[in-house]
């Protein structure tokens, strides 16, 4: 017999057993007065009946599926032996307790499969069959006993025969049928276990990819009100599942982005689907925040409306990214503009200075006329300086990879600035590295015009009062980057020019050019250097730049460029 048992689900074999148990404690100790051939079988079939209890209330925590197998199948043994004595105690093959061996085949159904229904069956009948051979062997008939009463009974009392027979056709015919039932009834449950938590399964992935879009997606029934909300659209939109889920999306929407309220309403009211639109709404912090909108109706069976899905997506780095875009276009256009420019003005406003200094030196002029020579001369030399850097501007864009020593650089820059017009002797310049020699990746020229430009801008931003100008180098350990920063404790830049900065021509100072921190912004781009700005009004600005270390096989394909007017300095990506 295999002796599988279906530990899974044991909530119809306990109350089975316990009810067999008490029927029989009932008929054992009441009204049979507890025979005493009984007492032993009884004892094992309690004692059996309380561990099938206890060990499958501990299956949990403790699988010992073995052990209650046996426990089982002994208490099935000792309820037969039991049954056995009491059918013959009460009247033999005409007792009124036979039914009791059918209680027990039908409970053995759902403990076993339909072999081990039948065995159990089989017991059943043993124990009826030992009834008739003890009815047999004491009755009367003179001089047999054993089998050959058996003979002398069935040769003398047909009757009995039958009734034998139909008791163990009824056995076996109940073991097979209720065998067959639960073997059917336990595959129909497999099989919907199975559909359930394939069900479950699928609502479960189904969800999980819903709710983990990166697109917000909402849904609205075919009154407007709101019946799905995931994480996304809860972190767009500023409100949570939770406290909007069954509202009016017109009673939800109304206030902070009406637009996204009359889009979804129009798949109802009009039968409007929008594939693509742009709208902007409010977000949690009243800031506004451009969304791209695509709605579709659902439809049930036969066309008719279940309500509207909206799936929607930030564009606001997407619009940063089509504002840097084209930024680059108008810089590069500038740079094309700045070399024509230049070209054209530089020859003539040479000849121009030149004669003008001939005129100077031949003519004998005073006053007046001294004071235009001098303003003439003054500002051709103005117009080719800025030609100078419109020339520079343009032709950052074509740089020459070396390899290139920084500390020594960093030295070199220092005492130009000391002999630049801008510098003062109230300004501190000082170098802090605890490296001597730093190899890094790039052009040479630019990266000495990056820094140069820095520094001046920092000098000339300086009032007469003492200040500090301050370089310094260091090496991560942890990252394959070298980081250099200029600081400076001048005025510092306020928050409207910190995001104009690198801007062409833009200026705060009164003969500045605007484009020193432009040609830093150029060569930044062409040497792929990663650059961040810290500004404090008051009290300073910091310039960062991260440079491929030399030997570095690893060469970032983009510039991203930090600005960020505050006293925790942010970390660039």
């Amino acid at each position: 017999m295999e002796r599988a048992i279906n530990h899974k689900r044991p909530g119809w074999l306990l109350p089975l057993r316990l009810a067999s148990y008490v029927i029989l404690f009932v008929v054992v100790v009441f009204w049979m007065d507890y025979p005493h051939y009984l007492r032993v079988p009884f004892i094992l079939y309690s004692i059996a009946t309380l561990a099938v209890a206890v060990l499958f209330g501990l299956h949990r925590r403790y699988p010992v599926n073995s052990a209650r197998t046996v426990t089982v199948a002994l208490q099935f043994l000792f309820e037969i032996a039991i049954e056995t004595g009491i059918v013959y105690t009460t009247g033999n093959v005409n007792s009124p307790f036979f039914a009791l061996f059918l209680l027990t085949i039908v409970s053995a159904a759902l403990a076993y499969n339909l072999i081990g229904t039948l065995i159990v069956a089989s017991l059943a009948s043993l124990g009826d069959v030992f009834i008739i051979w003890l009815g047999i062997e004491f009755s009367d008939i003179p001089g047999e006993s054993g089998l050959r009463g058996l003979d002398a009974l069935l040769q003398a009392q047909d009757s009995i025969f039958y009734s034998v027979f139909l008791h163990l056709l009824i056995f076996y015919l109940i073991a097979f049928i209720a065998g067959f039932l639960a073997e059917r009834l336990r595959i129909r449950d497999r099989q919907l276990a199975d559909a359930s938590a394939a069900l479950r399964m699928a609502r479960l992935e189904t969800d999980d990819i819903l709710r983990h879009l990166n697109s917000g997606l909402l849904t609205v029934d075919q009154d407007g009100r709101l019946i799905y909300f995931n994480r996304a659209a809860e972190r767009i939109l500023g409100y949570s599942e939770g406290d909007v889920r069954g509202m009016l999306c017109n009673d939800v929407f109304a206030q902070r982005m009406p637009q996204l309220a009359e889009a979804v309403m129009d798949g109802i009211e009009n039968n409007t689907q929008y594939p693509r639109k742009e709208i902007s709404i409010l977000n949690a912090h009243r800031i506004k925040t451009p969304l791209g909108l695509a709605t579709s109706r659902l439809q049930g069976e036969e066309g008719r409306l279940r309500g509207v899905i909206a799936i929607f997506s930030d564009l606001t780095d997407a619009k940063r990214l089509e504002e840097k875009v084209r930024a680059a276009d108008r810089l590069a256009a500038v740079g094309e503009l700045s070399a024509s420019i230049a070209h054209e003005i530089r020859n003539p406003l040479a000849a121009i200075s030149g004669s003008v200094e001939v005129l100077k030196g031949e003519l004998q002029v005073a006053g007046e006329n001294a004071r235009l020579m001098d303003l003439i001369v003054k500002e051709s030399d103005r117009l080719s300086k800025i030609t100078t850097e419109f020339l520079q501007y343009a032709r950052i864009d074509r740089p020459t990879m070396a390899k290139v020593e920084l500390c020594h650089l960093v030295q070199d820059i220092i005492q130009v600035v000391y002999h630049h017009p801008s510098y003062h002797e109230n300004i501190k310049i000082s170098f802090q590295t605890n490296e001597s020699i730093v190899y890094v990746v790039g052009d040479e020229g630019l990266i000495k015009q990056l820094l140069l430009n820095i520094a001046v801008n920092a000098c000339e931003a300086m009032d007469a009062q003492p200040h500090e100008l301050e370089f310094s180098l260091e090496r991560p350990e942890e990252r394959n980057q070298v980081l250099i920063r200029v600081t400076d404790d001048g005025p510092g830049i306020t928050r409207t020019n910190l995001a104009r900065i690198y801007q062409p021509f833009f200026s705060t100072k009164k003969e500045g050019t605007g484009l020193g921190l432009a040609v830093v912004h150029r060569i930044c781009a062409a040497l792929k250097i990663r650059s961040q700005v810290d500004s404090i009004p008051g009290r300073g600005t910091s310039f960062s730049f991260v440079l491929r270390p030399y030997g570095c096989l690893v060469l970032d394909d983009t510039t991203e460029v930090l600005l960020v007017p505050s006293e925790q300095p942010v970390e660039s990506v």
